[in-house]
């Protein structure tokens, strides 16, 4: 009963016992991390040694107890088989990234317990005779971590890319700026991290007039953090992309140096509210040239193809009240302020391309003029943003708020935490589709996945992220792996078997029947919506990016 659901899954007669004598081997010796990572998943749970190849050395010779590892020609990359019987285990992918998706498979056919960390007494380490073919449906599928807004600290995040790896989660987007905090250490510029780094307190709750919480918070990650972050999601075929947000969501950066503000001698904090800010970064060349610094850092962090610019959520009424920047969009003949967005846009795009890199961005990007090409879309405000792109040619990430936002409440009921839009439950998010409606063949494939968002204003501990993410995140998870019909009766029939796998993973997830006590968080007011109200509010605020 695997998680997300195979392509074809056909039982057969017997089981094959996992004992001393097991061994693991490789068919090709590109796969001697995945043999390591696949013995370290196995040998503290089942107490057993598991020696791979390297360990045999010279005792190398016949076995009858084996996994065997192996690459096969005409296999996608990511696509894997997997057979069982008395006799061993044979996992066979197109690519690594197959092989380690298949080993992932043949956790999920032993006893849940195979996801504890010590040694478990009495468990018989059993994998049922199967045969399986699998390979996703995207290429992209993801999940978008915002720690800007609430820190997560290193060992959480990997802990994080562990859960997305157990589910064939592939990519992980980090939005590591906004107004209230920047997460990433750039060297050559120390105070955006001493000084945006932390906020004096943060807004508790979503009302408007929430007050605040008197606590200062607050961290980021030192260079040496990205670099193990990024190769421990490497070893589990987890590309991580980057977000530095600008023009807007940029009051961190401003209040750690002021220069790069509308009005360069005022002084901001960082920001200690949640929604959109009316304080964004100024239009001038040194703008510029400070986030090319901040981008060549960077890109010198994430090797991945995708830099996340952000272009989202930015007000333009400074713009067009500032006397120097409507002068500076005379100049440039940019026409107008959705001009002088384009322009931040186009700017860094190219720098990003210079380095051979691609950018990608929330789709009010789309709002302005000669967006440039190879740009990446993401989705969020509804599908009309997934829509335009395709049909202009750029590639998609499909996240509709109303869809995979998973920092929406989960029910109706008055003790979901902090309520905030619209109710997603998992049966919503089983139901997320990627690919819109009405688009030619030529179009939706430019549609390269989709991904889940959790966004943080509300969600301000590992233990919440694990409510508000789980069970929901294995929904959209099958919806991006899974070729064929979804059915959801038979998806919850499976989800209720894969629970004690993220008991025994120690994922605090919502339970069907509602928060528990230590999940609720009384007095505390949301903003809850109704799927009418959002969605006229997308209708709205999307108008611009229509064709």
């Amino acid at each position: 009963m695997l998680l997300p659901r195979p392509t074809t899954y056909l039982a057969e007669d017997g089981e094959f016992s996992l004992t001393e004598a097991t061994v693991i081997r490789v068919g090709d010796t590109s796969l001697a991390g995945t043999a390591r990572w696949l013995q370290s998943a196995l040998r503290a749970p089942t107490g057993l040694p598991l020696l791979t190849d390297e360990e045999r050395g010279d005792r190398r010779g016949p076995v009858d107890s084996a996994i065997l590892l192996s690459l096969k020609p005409g296999l996608g990359a990511e696509a894997y088989e997997l057979d069982v019987d008395s006799s061993g285990v044979r996992i066979a992918g197109g690519g690594a990234a197959g092989v380690f998706y298949g080993c992932q498979a043949l956790l999920q056919l032993l006893p849940p317990t195979v996801y504890r960390h010590a040694f478990a007494y009495d468990v018989r380490w059993s994998v049922p005779a199967v045969s399986i073919t699998d390979g996703p449906r995207f290429r992209w599928r993801g999940t978008m971590l915002d720690v800007s807004r609430h820190f997560m600290v290193k060992r959480e995040v990997l802990r994080f890319i562990d859960l997305m790896a157990v589910h064939r989660l592939n990519t992980l987007h980090l939005h590591l700026t906004d107004d209230q905090g920047w997460r990433v250490e750039i060297l050559r510029y120390p105070k955006l991290t001493s000084v945006g780094g932390w906020r004096r307190e943060s807004q508790l709750g979503a009302a408007r007039d929430a007050p605040g919480d008197g606590r200062p918070h607050g961290g980021f990650y030192t260079q040496a953090d990205i670099r193990e972050i990024v190769a421990y999601a490497a070893e589990r075929h987890i590309t991580v992309v980057p977000e530095i947000d600008i023009p807007g969501h940029s009051q961190a950066a401003i209040a750690a140096y002021p220069e790069l503000g509308i009005k360069p001698g005022q002084q901001l904090e960082v920001w200690t509210r949640w929604g959109v800010n009316h304080n964004v970064l100024g239009a001038e060349e040194s703008t510029i040239e400070f986030y090319k610094g901040v981008l060549d850092e960077l890109m010198d962090l994430f090797p991945g193809e995708l830099i996340g610019l952000g272009g989202d959520e930015c007000p333009k009424d400074r713009w067009e009240a500032d006397e120097r920047t409507q002068q500076l969009i005379r100049e440039r003949g940019l026409g107008d302020e959705k001009g002088l967005q384009t322009w931040f846009i186009s700017e860094l795009s190219a720098h990003v391309a210079g380095r051979g890199r691609r950018a990608y961005g929330w789709d009010e990007m789309l709002e302005g003029a000669n967006l440039p090409a190879g740009t990446v879309i993401a989705s969020w405000r509804g599908m009309t943003g997934a829509v335009t792109a395709a049909n202009r040619g750029y590639d998609v990430v499909a996240c509709p708020d109303h869809a995979v936002y998973l920092d929406y409440r989960q029910s109706e009921s008055p003790d979901e935490p902090i309520p905030v839009s619209i109710p997603l439950t998992v049966e919503d998010t089983y139901g997320f589709e990627p690919v819109p409606e009405g688009l030619s063949a030529e179009s939706a494939a430019h549609v390269l996945g989709g991904q889940a968002n959790v966004w943080t204003e509300h969600i301000d501990s590992p233990r919440m992220i694990d409510f508000y993410v789980w069970p929901r995140l294995c929904a959209i998870a099958e919806a991006l792996w899974t070729n064929g019909k979804r059915d959801y009766a038979e998806f919850r029939v499976r989800l209720d078997e894969h629970l004690a796998r993220l008991d025994a993973l120690g994922v605090e997830y919502r339970h069907e029947e509602g928060p528990l006590p230590w999940q609720k968080r009384p007095g505390v007011p949301g903003r809850p919506s109704t799927r009418e109200q959002r969605a006229a509010h997308i209708a709205q605020v999307t108008a611009d990016i229509r064709d």
